[in-house]
């Protein structure tokens, strides 16, 4: 009886099976907020001040300040955008995209998303292995890196039990060490914040390279937001809690990280340095160390969620284990610096796609999708989101040099100069949600 009681309130085993409708408001809230404190927002944190290739900071702190604001209000916003069509359906994310692309087509998407969840998946591996040797370094960092696979695997395994006990019992410590945190940082001298890391000037001409950096981050969760938010018990409650809950954690998570990488003159490198140097530091930096192994879990239900959409009937606590294997591995063997350019191809992909979703969903055809594994193809949505994913490339392509010097040269035969004010995912955002409304309302036109 317990066990049947327990199996109606965790998420089914396969797609064939409906997902009962449990998480609150709390528990969303909770969960959301918890993913919004990570240490990307210390390690990652120079990623907001425009960094070029050769690695020099161009945005002053407060600049990166203000820009980590506007971007994570915007990805806020778009992520609240994203958890509605999961409650409303009942659906992953990934299935999704069968109403929105068809059937087949959305295997493409899935497996980008596969893609990047595993190397998200393996990147909070690296950076808990980083932190914990921060904390002690006196056992080799393979055991680190095993032991958060482990934390990982077991957490994946029951995803809506992990969230519960993210409400319950860790946010109220995340709570309490961002505090103390602030508290002694603000406490220091702290350096000119008007001036870049290192003393130069800087300017504001980069902005939205700065927001366009932290509104990846927020939108790095999108291609996952269904898969937990259609577990949740109403749609404005899904809503709220990842505009809300989201928004302003990243806001004072990535503030802080801020605010070390000026007391250590913008070395990413020694961005843990502020937190560890304190009185207790080293206690309520653990409790960040040990928090985020639940951004690798939720990165690794979610790569299970989405191979569902491919094979419906292959089980998530089978895919669980042997994704959780695989990161490990990659984690022990590669190196994953590319950062920037890491958050440039993801924003690229999805916030395009979201902008298609939205408009089709809330605008169009949303209600009426077909999301069986037969739906047929919908080419205009396809060419909506192509056309976002372009605009999007001919106005900040990365530095991946090969990658870029394509879309250079490509700027170069259109006649094209972006300029400092246009926000990459912004106005591909604005693209594919305009196209897909025009494409959308001639396909009903010609249907009427």
């Amino acid at each position: 009886m317990r066990s049947d009681v327990r199996e109606r309130h965790e998420a089914p085993y396969t797609l064939d099976e409906p997902a009962p409708k449990v998480l609150s408001f709390w528990d969303q809230g909770a969960f959301w907020a918890n993913l919004g404190v990570s240490l990307f927002a210390f390690s990652g944190a120079y990623t907001l001040l425009a960094p070029d290739d050769a690695g020099g900071l161009h945005l002053p702190i407060t600049a990166g300040i203000a820009a980590m604001v506007v971007g994570t209000v915007l990805g806020g916003l778009m992520l609240g955008l994203a958890a509605v069509p999961g409650q409303r359906t009942g659906q992953p994310s990934m299935v999704l995209l069968r109403g929105l692309f068809g059937a087949r087509p959305s295997y493409a998407p899935t497996a980008l998303n596969i893609a990047q969840l595993i190397g998200w998946g393996t990147f909070e591996l690296i950076v808990i292995a980083d932190a914990a040797r921060a904390l002690h370094d006196g056992i080799p960092r393979w055991t680190y890196v095993v032991a958060a696979g482990l934390l990982t695997t077991v957490l994946a395994l029951w995803p809506l039990g992990s969230v519960r006990v993210l409400r319950r019992y860790v946010t109220a410590a995340v709570a309490v060490a961002l505090v103390y945190f602030y508290v002694q940082l603000l406490r220091e001298p702290l350096p000119d914040l008007g001036l870049v890391p290192g003393g130069d000037d800087g300017s504001w001409a980069k902005f939205w390279v700065g927001a366009d950096a932290a509104l990846a981050v927020s939108i790095s969760w999108v291609p996952l937001a269904a898969d937990y938010t259609r577990h949740a018990r109403s749609a404005r409650g899904a809503f709220g809690a990842a505009t809300v809950g989201y928004g302003v954690t990243q806001i004072i998570a990535y503030t802080l990280g801020l605010l070390a990488l000026a007391l250590v003159a913008g070395d990413s490198e020694q961005v843990y340095t502020p937190f560890l140097g304190v009185a207790l530091g080293a206690w309520f930096f653990a409790v960040f160390v040990l928090r985020e192994a639940d951004q690798s879990f939720a990165n690794v239900y979610s790569t299970a969620i989405s191979i569902q959409n491919i094979v419906p009937r292959a089980d998530r606590r089978v895919l669980a284990v042997a994704l959780g294997t695989v990161i490990t591995v990659l984690a022990l063997l590669i190196d994953m610096g590319d950062y920037s350019s890491f958050l440039s191809l993801i924003g690229s992909v999805f916030v395009p796609m979201l902008g298609v979703l939205a408009v089709d969903f809330f605008l169009g055809r949303g209600r009426s999708w077909d999301l069986s594994r037969t739906a047929p193809a919908r080419w205009g949505m396809i060419a909506a989101w192509a056309l976002g994913f372009v605009t999007y490339q001919l106005i900040n392509p990365g530095w991946v040099s090969w990658w870029a010097g394509f879309w250079t040269d490509l700027r170069s035969a259109l006649g094209f100069t972006p300029a400092d004010w246009m926000s990459a995912s912004l106005l591909s955002f604005a693209v594919a949600g305009v196209a897909a409304y025009l494409i959308g309302r001639l396909g009903g036109a010609r249907t009427r």
